[in-house]
């Protein structure tokens, strides 16, 4: 079994100069750093006070989902010698608010629209999209569905 270890930095930049103060009284936003990337300026969802104009946790999550199962999709693809022209997916997920404020998602549909060279693909390509969800790395750390509702098309 190989191991891949992983780093991030998070650095909380919303002190207003009160820090903690009140729950009002400091912004959400943050910044995700790896070394030698760029910087992605991030905040909490706005129903909890964040910024509506950074990435927030949730979106990334998401994105780390659709991300992986588009890479292993490929990876797929190239060996099943499907010839995949053009890749899009605009995934979606619900998350649950209890009344303690906790939360968890529940539920997340990825939508991938591709194109392939040729129709005698097609058949085959839409058939990849469940073993991608089967070696998917993010979506077997989930403890929820993760769906698929794949179209495909000829270029």
């Amino acid at each position: 079994m190989k191991q891949h270890h992983y780093k991030v930095a998070i650095q909380w930049t919303g002190n207003r100069g009160e820090g903690t103060k009140s729950y009002q009284s400091y912004d959400r936003s943050h910044t995700v750093e790896v070394s030698g990337k760029p910087r992605i300026e991030c905040s909490s969802d706005p129903a909890f006070r964040g910024d509506p104009l950074k990435y927030n946790p949730e979106e990334l999550f998401l994105s780390s989902l659709s991300g992986c199962h588009m890479l292993w999709y490929l990876h797929l693809c190239s060996e099943a010698q499907v010839i995949v022209v053009n890749y899009t997916d605009h995934a979606n997920g619900l998350m649950v608010e209890e009344n303690n404020g906790s939360g968890r998602f529940t539920r997340v549909t990825l939508h991938p629209v591709v194109t392939v060279q040729d129709a005698a693909m097609i058949e085959k390509a839409i058939a990849l999209h469940a073993e991608a969800n089967k070696l998917c790395f993010i979506a077997n750390s989930c403890n929820f569905p993760v769906e698929h509702m794949p179209e495909c098309y000829v270029a």
